[in-house]
């Protein structure tokens, strides 16, 4: 069992307020880099319980914290043909609402992969896939942009990707080490 170190973490702890204690983080960052690592696993890392660990696992999994596991594909070695870009969107928001009701419009199209509220010259960027060029020309045109409160579009396609969510699509990270002489 995890020690508590403060009386506010206890309260936290017996009152299951949903507030999240830092083993809790320390399991969210060893699963974000591995997703498949077993509970054993994990409570030997944090020398805790795997009974524990597996009940915060599904603590946070019910809370809404934990929404899914996904594995991260190479889609160059597996020759989808599948074009990527993102799309920089000017929206007016809406009172009341401001842009999230906007942002909804948008992430239901199945070709959202991800919307994100900005700070900059643009408010949404939006990540959508399709099979060709044309396809997302043509999803831009019917769709987005005449959405109402869009008022533009900046479409760029991504080339190649090198790094997503934090791990290497090609070749190993090099370890960079300082040499040492005794």
């Amino acid at each position: 069992m995890w020690q508590v170190s403060s009386q506010d973490e206890r309260a936290i702890l017996l009152q299951g307020t949903g507030i999240m204690l830092n083993k809790d983080f320390e399991i969210l960052e060893i699963l974000e880099r591995d997703a498949r690592i077993s509970p054993e696993d994990v409570a030997a890392m944090l020398g805790a319980e795997p009974a524990e660990v597996r009940k915060r696992i599904a603590d946070l999994e019910a809370n809404g914290t934990i929404l899914g596991y996904k594995a991260i594909v190479n889609q160059e070695r597996v020759h989808t043909d599948r074009i990527s870009c993102v799309i920089e969107v000017c929206v007016t928001p809406e009172r009341g609402y401001g842009f999230d009701r906007v942002a909804e419009r948008i992430y239901r199209f199945p070709e959202v992969r991800a919307v994100y509220l900005m700070s900059g010259s643009y408010d949404l960027l939006v990540i959508i896939e399709g099979k060709t060029m044309k396809e997302i020309a043509q999803f831009v045109i019917d769709k987005l942009a005449t959405l109402e409160n869009v008022r533009g579009t900046a479409t760029r396609f991504m080339l190649k990707k090198y790094k997503e969510l934090g791990v290497l699509l090609e070749g190993e990270e090099k370890v960079h080490r300082m040499p040492v002489t005794p």
